[in-house]
């Protein structure tokens, strides 16, 4: 294991209303306590980001946005910037998530600016990349990781890119019940890392990659434990406490 500390962050997608999150979070609490050695997160919903605040005030649980928008205000009407996250003690924001660049048109170009400016209003990104099983039976795996990792972290500046965390998912494991290999998922987290350590070979040894692609209880030891996987951005698993809670623990070992 690396000296590199793993994270664990749940990612809800549309779900949970703020009572639901409420009582996840008081279930969730008590069960990651002793979890010494992990940093555990937590993306909810817009409107429930507020309450998952305060009721994790004082825990190890950071809570994390799923979206945000890269200017500093204007018309963009539905949008949230990254200076409105912060004055909501969010630490942090999940950013080119597969299913915004599917559903919503998310381009490289705008990651490109939504990474730094995340950056510079403090919160910690978790910049999503991976590519389509039809892109993966094409041999285009590679490409795409290094197309999206180039573009998005274009702007970031040298001495910033370890404080960005890189999650890899392979778009075809995502809500399929699919997982990739614990070989594809090192080979492809590795690959990730090399490509920043063409920028920096210093941010390339902090910088934490996760795997994304449903991980649950039962594989997440084994997925962990690969040495280029610092931890995981869990989907469906998440949405249960005492699941969720289970992987937590096995990113302690």
């Amino acid at each position: 294991m690396s000296q590199r500390t793993p994270l664990i962050a749940g990612n809800w997608k549309l779900n949970k209303t703020i009572a639901e999150a409420e009582e996840f979070i008081q279930a969730l609490l008590p069960r990651v306590f002793a979890a010494d050695g992990v940093d555990i997160g937590i993306c909810p919903p817009f409107t429930s980001l507020q309450a998952m605040v305060d009721s994790a005030r004082g825990s190890a649980v950071r809570v994390y946005a799923q979206n945000m928008h890269q200017a500093e205000s204007g018309a963009y009407t539905g949008e949230v910037s990254a200076a409105m996250l912060s004055e909501l003690e969010v630490q942090g924001v999940v950013l080119g998530h597969s299913e915004r660049r599917e559903y919503f048109g998310e381009t490289d170009k705008a990651l490109a600016l939504k990474v730094p400016a995340a950056l510079e209003a403090g919160l910690e990104p978790i910049l999503c990349v991976g590519e389509t099983e039809e892109e993966r039976e094409r041999g285009d795996t590679e490409r795409k990781l290094r197309h999206q990792i180039q573009e998005d972290l274009a702007k970031v500046p040298e001495d910033q890119l370890a404080q960005v965390v890189i999650a890899y998912e392979p778009i075809w494991a995502i809500g399929t019940g699919l997982t990739a290999t614990p070989e594809q998922a090192q080979e492809a987290c590795a690959f990730v890392r090399a490509l920043v350590a063409q920028r920096s070979e210093e941010a390339a040894a902090q910088v934490r990659v996760l795997y994304g692609g449903s991980m649950k209880p039962d594989n997440a030891a084994e997925l962990i434990a690969l040495p280029d996987v610092d931890g995981g951005l869990v989907g469906g698993a998440s949405l249960d406490p005492e699941s969720f809670a289970a992987i937590v623990e096995a990113a302690k070992g």
